[in-house]
């Protein structure tokens, strides 16, 4: 069966929800498919039950729909997932869910973009011809956990942060946790709060602030340079947390939010692990040799016995594996070519939303810029 449509939305993530709901706005007509059962599949089922949102709740709304007046200023997860519901609802987004993209590429003689797909509940092949093609399958998209010598033969647990719910059943045992960023820091409080046993790899330096600060800082450098306001944040979180080298935690030179600019690496907002570092709760190791059995060599020859590891080593795209013209504007790791905000968009009506690493106000940013340039160039 061949559908003919304007715009195809692979994904229905943030990312292809909000695209959906921009053109829904200007009547644009678009089919959306998810190969999972559900829409923000993430979400619902690859995220922690401690997971709130780490940013004000001012900087995380999607187009066209604020959150209610009464929701707190840091979203748990249950309400977002509300919220992304009536968002649904709202727009009358339909997703066709099981359904996977196969293949996809330009066709240059039709001047159109040819998809193959599969309805994973009934084997039926679907091919969609579309003038637009929106890749919204998210940067994390598969589970990354890095290579290290010996883990295949690791005798006890190992699982990735988009398993992990609780560390309810880990009270007792004496787990690792190994990657970056605000999921690394808030499993291993879980899971110290749980009663584990609990050590932390921090590997690269790393700002490690409250949420209050880094809520200020991305309202001031609205009105300020961003190094004055990077060097009023440093000094913020050196007052509150004091100097953290000493328990492994190193800040890098530059400031958080011109380091999250640059490089797309976001501070951690400390949900109370850094106190629990501090009176030895939680263990801080170096970088990982090797892993013999249930022992983990650290750097330095270091040795420590473990039941279980936690890999909070996020996520990489799969958009290469089905995307066959995608070179105009993805890499070969399926990220964006171009820097922000730059990224969004290739050759032939190709454009790509929620890949800049920008969290939900990027995703925002991205599906504004989508719809508008698609009606620009939309004919019917």
């Amino acid at each position: 069966m061949e559908v003919h449509i304007g715009v195809l939305i692979v994904g229905a993530g943030p990312a292809g929800l909000a695209t959906a709901a921009c053109l829904v706005q200007i009547n644009i007509p678009y089919v959306i498919v998810e190969r999972e059962d559900c829409s923000a599949s993430l979400w619902q089922n690859r995220a922690y039950d401690q997971l709130k949102l780490h940013l004000a709740k001012e900087f995380c709304e999607l187009p066209h729909m604020s959150y209610p007046a009464d929701a707190p200023t840091y979203i748990p997860k249950d309400q977002f997932m509300n919220y992304l519901e009536n968002y649904i609802v709202c727009f009358n987004i339909r997703p066709k869910f099981q359904t996977t993209i196969e293949s996809c590429s330009y066709d240059e003689g039709r001047n159109c973009w040819l998809s193959t797909a599969c309805d994973m509940t009934t084997c039926m092949v679907l091919r969609y011809t579309a003038m637009f093609l929106v890749v919204a399958s998210g940067e994390n998209s598969a589970e990354n956990i890095p290579l290290i010598p010996g883990l295949h033969g690791f005798a006890g647990e190992v699982i990735h942060s988009s398993r992990y719910k609780s560390g309810a059943s880990y009270s007792g045992n004496n787990v690792l946790t190994v990657g970056c960023g605000n999921s690394r820091m808030e499993i291993a409080y879980d899971l110290a709060s749980h009663g584990a046993n609990t050590s932390i790899v921090i590997q690269s330096p790393v700002h490690v602030v409250t949420k209050e600060i880094i809520r200020l800082g991305m309202t001031l450098v609205q009105e300020i340079p961003v190094n004055v306001v990077d060097d009023f944040l440093v000094r913020m979180s050196n007052f509150i947390f004091g100097d953290l080298s000493r328990y492994g935690i190193v800040r890098p030179r530059k400031g958080p939010l011109l380091l999250k600019a640059e490089t797309s690496r976001s501070a951690v907002i400390d949900v109370g692990t850094v106190g629990l570092i501090k009176n030895d709760t939680i263990n801080v190791l170096g970088d990982i040799s090797k892993i013999k059995g249930n022992l983990v060599e650290f750097e330095g020859k270091k040795e420590r016995a473990f039941d279980a590891i936690v890999f909070a080593t996020g996520y990489k795209s799969t958009a290469n594996t089905w995307l066959k013209n995608g070179e105009s504007m993805l890499n070969n790791d399926g990220l964006p070519n171009q820097e922000f905000p730059n990224h969004w968009k290739g050759a032939n009506g190709l454009y790509c939303a929620g890949l800049a690493k920008r969290g939900l106000a990027g995703i925002a940013m991205d599906a504004k810029n989508i719809a508008n340039d698609t009606l620009s160039n939309y004919h019917a």
